[in-house]
């Protein structure tokens, strides 16, 4: 995998991650912060061969103006067998880090793929906002993630929704026929 641009500085990462908490918090306390059921359990299919089953939601009130999609991949250090699972429950816990990020929309968490990397399915309001968001949650997964696992794919103009119906949407943006980020049609 290859990044879109790379991570942001850390102290700009930093500052970022801390204002999006803080952001999250008050969302969070307001009722703001949603986890629909609506994908939870469904199984995607990439571009690059791997499969990868939805397993959460979440969502908050806010209707995109620049709907873009974010697509976040890594793969985790020292996270092997049962510890996936315990990873995919202790998550939970990660969702302050991004819900209160300028544009956030949506995300589907994606469990550890055929070759053992887990996904972000993000809707975002802004592409700039997306790649904010991606540079700056390169320096937390960094931290846990195999040095080189973390990518990232920013797709204006698009809806979460509208690629998770018709995946043929996502070709525009790839010259690649095997695009890590790239939804194929469920079998």
């Amino acid at each position: 995998m290859t990044p879109e641009t790379g991570p942001a500085p850390r102290p700009t990462a930093w500052l970022a991650v801390t204002r999006g908490v803080g952001t999250s918090c008050i969302m969070l306390a307001r009722r703001r912060v949603h986890l629909p059921k609506d994908h939870v359990g469904r199984v995607l299919r990439f571009a690059d061969g791997s499969t990868s089953r939805v397993y959460r939601e979440t969502a908050v009130d806010r209707q995109p103006s620049e709907p873009c999609v974010l697509v976040v991949a890594f793969t985790l250090r020292w996270v092997r067998g049962r510890a996936h699972r315990l990873f995919e429950v202790e998550s939970l816990l990660n969702t302050p880090l991004f819900v209160g990020f300028p544009g956030f929309v949506s995300k589907l968490w994606c469990a550890h793929d055929t070759f053992g990397a887990y996904r972000g399915l993000y809707e975002w309001d802004g592409a700039e906002q997306a790649r904010k968001y991606a540079a700056a949650l390169w320096r937390i997964l960094e931290l846990v993630s195999v040095p080189g696992s973390i990518s990232y794919k920013v797709l204006p103009g698009l809806r979460r929704d509208e690629v998770l119906a018709d995946p043929a949407r996502m070709l525009a943006a790839s010259s690649s026929d095997h695009a890590w980020w790239r939804l194929l049609a469920e079998a």
